[in-house]
Formats: C-alpha cells, sequence, structure tokens
C-alpha cells in the first residue's frame, strides 16, 4: 500500500503563504496540518485531496506520498525505487517524468538521481509487463517527484499535473510582468474582499489581482477552467469521488454585483490583456475596466484599492519610480477618503517612497524579491489636509 492510501499528502506552497494556507486547507477538510519544508503535510481523504486541487488558491501542488525510506547511496536508492509495484499505480500506456529535489545528500546530482529513479521504474514495468512507459519531459501524464533530505528519500505523485497557479484565464504571453496566480490569491485573501465593498486595482497590468479577486468573490473554483488534473492518471482514481467534488463546489459559484470591481491602467495593450484574461470567467462582464492614468481619475471614496505598482526596467531611471510611487501615496491621501489600500511592493526599499504610514506590513516573498504587502488607511480627515 502507497502511503497516500492512508490519507498521507504534502501540499506545497511558497514561503510567507504557509499560514494562510494552513486556514484553507482547514477549510477544504485537511486535518493534522503540519508545517515541513517547502509546504504543509496533511490527513485527508480521497475527495479531500481532489477538492484542495480544484479548490486551492495558495497551493502549488499536491503530492501523494508513495513511500519514506532510508538509503546509503546510488544502488540502494535504485533498489528502493524498483521494489515499488509502479505498475499497480498507473498504466504503461501513460507518459512520466521524473521531477526532483535534493539537498544535503550523498547524491549531490539531482538530475542523476532522478534518471535513477526513471530507470527503476521503467525496469519494474518491464519484470511486470514485459515493456515500460514512455518518458515526456515536456508534457507527462504521470510526474513522480523524488525528495532527498540528507539520508531519506521520499517518492511521490504530482496529484496536481500542471502546477496549481495555472488557472487558465491567462493568455499565452499573460501581458507585461504578471504576478503569479497564488501570490495575488494571497493578497486578495489578506484585503477579506467578498464582493461587497468596491475594489479598484489602478495598475492593473494584465489583471492577476482582478482576476482573482472575481474568482474569490464569485467563489468560481481555483481549477474551473482547467481539463486536467494528474490524478486522473492514476490507477486508483475515484470518477464518482471527483464527480461529486466538482459539482458542490460549482453550485457554490455566485454572482458578483456589476461594477464591483474595477480595474485600470494607462498601457492601453496592458488592459487588452486584462480584458482578454478576464472574458474566459463566469461573470467577466462585471469587471470594468479604463484605460488611464491614476493621477486623472476620480475620487474613489470607501472602497478597497489593491494593486503591485510596476517596479524596476519597466519605468527606466529610479527618480522615475520614485516620483510614480509618491505620486501614488499622494493620490491616496488626497483622493481617497475612508477607503482602505493593499499595495504589494517587490522591494521593501520603495515603502518610505510612498510617503505614508503603513497600518500594517506583511512579508510576502515572490521569487527572489523579499516583498511585502502594505495596509494604509486612508481617513477623512487625511482627504481635508
Amino acid at each position: 500500500m502507497f502511503l497516500y492510501q492512508k490519507n498521507e499528502y504534502f501540499v506545497q506552497i511558497a514561503h510567507g503563504m504557509e499560514e494562510l494556507g494552513e486556514v484553507e486547507l482547514a477549510e477544504l477538510g485537511a486535518t493534522n496540518l503540519r508545517r515541513a519544508y517547502r509546504g504543509i503535510a496533511i490527513t485527508a481523504d480521497r475527495s479531500t485531496a481532489y477538492r484542495i486541487c480544484y479548490q486551492s488558491r495558495l497551493c502549488s501542488r499536491v503530492l501523494a506520498p508513495l513511500i519514506r525510506a532510508s538509503f546509503t547511496d546510488e544502488k540502494d536508492l535504485h533498489r528502493i525505487a524498483v521494489d515499488l509495484p509502479w505498475h499497480q499505480l498507473f498504466s504503461k500506456n501513460r507518459t512520466f517524468a521524473v521531477t526532483f529535489n535534493v539537498g544535503n545528500s550523498v547524491i549531490r546530482n539531482g538530475k542523476y538521481a532522478s534518471l535513477l529513479i526513471k530507470d527503476a521504474i521503467c525496469d519494474r514495468f518491464r519484470m511486470e509487463t514485459g515493456s515500460r512507459p514512455s518518458v515526456d519531459t515536456e508534457n507527462p501524464q504521470v510526474v513522480i517527484n523524488l525528495f532527498i533530505d540528507g539520508p531519506e528519500a521520499v517518492l511521490s505523485a504530482d496529484f496536481s499535473g500542471e502546477a496549481l497557479h495555472k488557472r487558465g484565464y491567462r493568455s499565452h504571453g499573460g501581458g507585461p510582468a504578471p504576478m503569479q496566480e497564488t501570490l495575488a490569491a494571497a493578497i486578495i485573501r489578506h484585503t477579506g474582499f467578498d464582493g461587497t465593498r468596491p475594489l479598484w486595482d489602478p495598475m492593473c497590468g494584465s489583471g492577476t489581482l482582478v482576476a482573482e479577486a472575481l474568482m474569490h468573490a464569485a467563489e468560481i473554483p481555483s481549477g474551473y477552467l482547467r481539463s486536467e488534473f494528474g490524478f486522473f492518471s492514476y490507477s486508483d482514481f475515484d470518477a464518482g469521488a471527483w464527480k461529486r467534488v466538482k459539482a458542490e463546489a460549482d453550485a457554490r459559484i455566485r454572482p458578483v454585483v456589476p461594477g464591483m470591481i474595477l480595474g485600470s491602467d494607462l498601457d492601453a495593450r496592458a488592459v487588452g490583456f486584462a480584458r482578454k484574461n478576464l472574458s474566459k470567467l463566469p461573470f467577466a462582464p462585471v469587471v470594468q475596466f479604463k484605460i488611464a492614468d491614476f493621477r486623472n481619475m476620480p475620487d474613489y471614496r470607501d472602497g478597497l484599492i489593491v494593486t503591485n505598482p510596476p517596479y524596476g526596467v519597466r519605468l527606466g531611471s529610479d527618480h522615475e519610480v520614485r516620483q510614480l510611487y509618491t505620486d501614488f501615496g499622494d493620490f491616496l491621501k488626497l483622493h481617497c477618503p475612508g477607503s482602505t489600500a493593499w499595495v504589494y511592493l517587490g522591494d521593501r526599499s520603495r515603502i518610505g517612497d510612498l510617503h505614508l504610514k503603513p497600518t500594517r506590513k506583511i512579508p510576502l516573498p515572490s521569487g527572489d524579491l523579499d516583498g511585502r504587502l502594505l495596509r494604509l488607511d486612508m481617513y477623512e480627515k487625511l482627504a481635508q489636509e
């Protein structure tokens, strides 16, 4: 019996999102949550694992552990993998690939370690069936993950397939420097947006924040536009359980009041991408878009402002970046009375350029960026100063 058949799973989530992720996973039915390197170990039945893949807005992948074992050298690792009944996990007619995360090990080359696992899978299939499945590193139907930490190896089946941040609404190219969907979803979750208070992204770019806001408020499952998940390819896939999970989630989709979500940007091309991306989602027409510089927009009272201002090479000189942020801070102070602004800065050294004192500074790394999400409360008295 594989470990995941005892309800053991591992959910990968970006650093900085673990606390939010634990709350979301508990909401989706996971229990016995334990933080670990690069994610959260959970206990979940099969339906809950499917539900997390379909509905989680914050998680990157759901891994189903197969075996956890100690090893001493390359031959030992190969033996452990050969001993697994791979033919019981997936058919030889499925394509597969092996991914890896290797650290602090006697096997220093992760790619080589993954090749050992690939060979072991093929060897076991030949022993059991007389032939082997094909490897496809570009678009595999089955993904096996190898994680090595010191003398311990964990082999897992990827239940997600493609990474869960790939919602399916982003057009090819995605527009200029798109924010990753899971980061945008974390920001929206922090704001508490539920569709009852207006939300505006004044520098929306290709629309990731407004798309995640719409999906959150309308309770559109994160995987609503996806046609494939990794768990479809495993021999014990429970089609009935999957249909029930999907039907229950889809039944909760609800409309959003028209005009409640607004995105604007002075870059007409970016707004074009945003409109195209949002057009794939249910209730897309309720989201309004404008090609406009925020400095020329009318006062915005008693709403939520959520944005990720452009930075770096997209703007040119350091002076231009500083001026944009200062102008935006002035706009918030003078033209957004009663509003709450949530501003994500990938470069936290720019916080001072806004010339506003944040109510909160929430660490939210993004790749190599040590980002901060700022909460800025605009009061009526500030607008009158």
